[in-house]
């Protein structure tokens, strides 16, 4: 069982009514463009009301209390669109109210491979009368624009009249979505600051409405962003009962109104079909026009039609990205849920970012983050890589802004936005925020994996590149030189890691190491290309200003990049002084003062040696052909007791790194969190929306955790780490356009060729080849190092300073007693 969610490999179910947050959630669908939250459709009772397109969003001024030259100016939020779910049934003049209703049966399932949310429903009417509905939803993956609702009511056993209201509705009441301004939300909500900003103003301001037949039309300017918005509804209705049809338009709600002289086990089905466009500018007439043109092929089609295209191209896509773990129902569930959220989230964006949370909640406002290069994008480019590019272009899209604030911020280059929608930095705590300058590494690292896993040169030869060359610009500039001729080491002050409760420090070791890989692959690239394409590398020079002597620049700053190390623990600290802090004392810190970013200063969290995520592991993953057996086992002892995991994105790391230095229970017990984040609401704010990235990262932990994938400077090799309790794990790789398939048992691994050309591999060291009919079996003599229980900072208590004196003290924040020994 997942808590309330019976173990089904391919469906996730619930079997009595729920309104809750979570639910919504859990059964939300979208497409990467549109999405609908799991509300039901009498559109009552819910936690939030959400209909989300990727990318509309308004904006607003950020107000600081104390204003500094830099800082973050405007604020960007998602905006929550009409609501096209609504299709409320009457019988008898009463309505199918659940919070009274006397409901007999009732089931809701998601089904993962039709992608379609079905919810079938027993009403006993207080007159007696037995009323069965079954409604189903599907947000379309081929046509973007478009999705479908179908209602079928029965009255099984009398006549009655039924009357179902199909409406579109904005909802502009102030008390719904958007109910303060950003400041007085978090007085009035409680501060969190992962959730989406309250707007009190009027957002959407209404254009054309009008109704012809059974279509209704609603548009809108967004008030401030300018964007622009239409939805049109479009109905077919069959039954041999007879019926009338009645209308309502106004700005902010459209009905039609089937009144329905329903005989006794006469069914009545009334499909809905719905499209939304938007736009950063164009009027709103044309943006209807459109929806009508999606909605007149879809007519043409055949509603049966659009079912089966959703099925094939479900088939398609669980052909190329189905993991399979035999003998684990529950986990085979949960995995298939969190790869049909990835689906969900990036599928359509066609350019648009990945938001934290897609399309299913307006938690973190609908930004796009680093999460989307690191823990989403290996998934799509090792599976569908034509998402993967356009997530990428996402980025070449926002290059002018970031060359924008980079320069706002004295360095060359770009810099890519902490948290944003339209391009521009919306964070306003520059702290945790732009002070992150390794997501500019980040999206390098995520386009060099992206030409490594595909081939696409091309990409990077007509536009990718710029990506490489501006990002490397920043750090030469960021970045500065200490100390004399050979003995000269390069160093990057100021910045923040992913780790967020440690914040502004110098040489953070995941920024330099991945900074160190953003300059040499820029190098590379840049050298490739002017070898190879005079052409392409005429224009690269032309789009940036590209000197001659730059590559050769990047190259000594990466050589000379400094990485720390300390002799005296013999492990990477993660920064200049993170070792100088306090050790934070985790295990007497209560459960109700967690998560510490919700409990405490900033100022206090800052002080000590305590992690919202991994960091150090994080780089010790990505970046791993750098770093020794012995390094990843010393630093993972090291860090893993010292991290909280009040970060979603923090387990599937640990997870990953777990496994590979032979923590294996500890590895499986890390994945079990990541897998269930949402659908056992491990964090409390499920909610708000699915935890996009720590989906992509159940992926990356599967397949490069306990399927040991890897693929450094472009080569393709395995070492395995398959749980005990697991007979097989097996899964598909795309590699330069050949279809992989990989299992995984305990004594073998199988690298199967289903289509392309030969591709070759190493496993543990040892050199293969796999091709189409010629599979490569490669013998294993075990599962890796096994090592019992979890790591623990006592290992490292005597470790002493050169100068003899005690390193790493511990002075407990809410307990007397001190995990080791104190120092100085």
């Amino acid at each position: 069982m997942i808590d309330r969610h019976p173990a089904d490999t391919w469906r996730l179910t619930e079997s009595r009514y729920d309104e809750g947050g979570v639910s919504e959630t859990l059964f939300a669908i979208g497409n990467g463009y549109l999405g609908l939250r799991g509300n039901h459709i009498e559109g009552r009772g819910a936690h939030e009301h959400g209909t989300f397109i990727n990318g509309l969003h308004e904006t607003w001024p950020i107000r600081h209390a104390e204003q500094a030259y830099g800082f973050a100016e405007v604020g960007q939020t998602i905006v929550n669109a009409p609501d096209a779910k609504i299709m409320r049934i009457y019988v008898d003049d009463e309505p199918l109210s659940f919070d009274e209703a006397d409901v007999r049966e009732y089931s809701r399932v998601l089904d993962m491979r039709t992608g379609v949310l079905e919810r079938t429903v027993l009403w006993v009417t207080p007159s007696g009368k037995r009323v069965r509905l079954r409604d189903e939803r599907m947000v379309s993956f081929d046509e973007r624009h478009l999705a479908v609702l179908r209602l079928d009511v029965v009255v099984e056993n009398a006549d009655a009249p039924v009357t179902i209201s199909s409406q579109l509705l904005n909802r502009q009441d102030g008390g719904t979505v958007y109910t303060g301004t950003p400041e007085a939300a978090q007085k009035t909500a409680g501060f969190d600051p992962r959730k989406a900003e309250k707007i009190l103003e009027r957002v959407l301001q209404p254009a054309e409405y009008w109704q012809d037949g059974l279509r209704s039309t609603l548009s809108y300017r967004v008030s401030d962003s300018g964007m622009t918005l239409a939805v049109v509804a479009d109905h077919v209705v069959e039954t041999e009962n007879e019926y009338s049809a009645r209308t309502l338009i106004e700005p902010d709600i459209a009905k039609n109104v089937f009144r329905v002289q329903a005989k006794a086990g006469v069914p009545i089905r009334i499909t809905k079909l719905v499209s939304y466009h938007s736009s950063r500018g164009v009027p709103p007439r044309e943006l209807v026009d459109r929806c009508r043109r999606t909605l007149d092929r879809a007519g043409v089609e055949g509603v049966e039609a659009l079912f089966r295209t959703q099925r094939a191209w479900l088939d398609a896509f669980w052909e190329r990205s189905d993991v399979r773990i035999e003998g684990r129902d529950d986990l085979q569930q949960a995995t298939r849920w969190c790869l049909f959220q990835l689906a969900q989230a990036a599928a359509r964006a066609d350019g648009n970012g990945v938001p934290a949370k897609g399309l299913t909640g307006s938690g973190y406002s609908g930004h796009y983050f680093w999460d989307t290069e690191i823990y989403v994008l290996p998934f799509l480019t090792y599976t569908s890589p034509l998402w993967a590019r356009n997530a990428l272009r996402a980025r070449v899209l926002m290059l002018p802004a970031a060359r924008r604030r980079a320069a706002q911020l004295n360095e060359a280059g770009a810099l890519f936005p902490w948290r944003t929608i339209n391009g521009e930095e919306a964070s306003a705590y520059y702290a945790a925020g732009t002070a992150q300058y390794h997501i500019n590494a980040d999206v390098s690292y995520a386009l060099g994996k992206y030409v490594h896993a595909t081939g696409d040169e091309e990409f990077l030869r007509s536009e990718a590149a710029d990506i490489a060359v501006e990002t490397a610009r920043l750090w030469a500039t960021l970045g500065f030189w200490r100390g004399k001729n050979g003995d000269a080491t390069f160093h990057i002050h100021g910045v923040t890691g992913p780790d967020e409760y440690t914040t502004v420090v110098n040489d953070n070791l995941f920024t330099n190491v991945m900074a160190r890989y953003n300059l040499r692959f820029a190098a590379r690239i840049v050298r490739e290309i002017e070898a190879s394409d005079p052409v392409a590398y005429a224009g690269l020079v032309e789009r940036t200003g590209l000197d001659a002597g730059e590559p050769d620049a990047w190259d000594r700053a990466a050589e000379r990049m400094h990485i720390p190390f300390s002799d005296g623990l013999g492990i990477h600290p993660q920064d200049s002084l993170f070792l100088e802090r306090e050790v934070w004392d985790l295990a007497n810190t209560p459960a109700e003062q967690r998560p510490l970013l919700l409990n405490f200063h900033p100022l206090v969290i800052y002080r000590f040696q305590v992690l919202k995520q991994a960091d150090v592991v994080l780089a010790l993953f990505l970046q791993g052909n750098h770093f020794t057996a012995e390094d990843k086992l010393a630093d993972f002892d090291y860090y893993d007791p010292l991290t909280t995991g009040d970060s979603t994105l923090s387990a599937v790391v640990q997870s990953i790194l777990a496994a590979e230095v032979g923590y294996q229970d500890l590895a499986q017990e890390y994945f079990e969190q990541a897998i269930n984040v949402d659908l056992r609401d491990l964090h409390h704010n499920a909610a708000d929306g699915v935890h996009v990235a720590s989906a992509g990262g159940v992926w990356t932990a599967l397949v490069c955790g306990f399927g040991g994938m890897r693929d450094y400077a472009g080569e393709l090799s395995f070492d395995p780490r398959l749980p005990s309790d697991w007979p097989s794990l097996s899964y598909p790789l795309q590699w330069h356009g050949s279809q992989l398939q990989v299992t995984v048992r305990r004594d073998e691994l199988t690298v199967q060729v289903r289509s392309g050309d030969p591709v070759s591999f190493t496993v543990r060291g040892e050199a293969f080849t796999a091709a189409v009919g010629a599979d490569a079996v490669v013998a294993l003599a075990d599962q890796g190092p096994v090592r019992p229980g979890r790591p623990t900072l006592r290992q490292f208590a005597d470790a002493r300073r050169d100068d003899g004196t005690l390193m790493s003290p511990t002075v407990p924040v809410t307990s007397s007693i001190p995990v080791m020994d104190a120092g100085e």
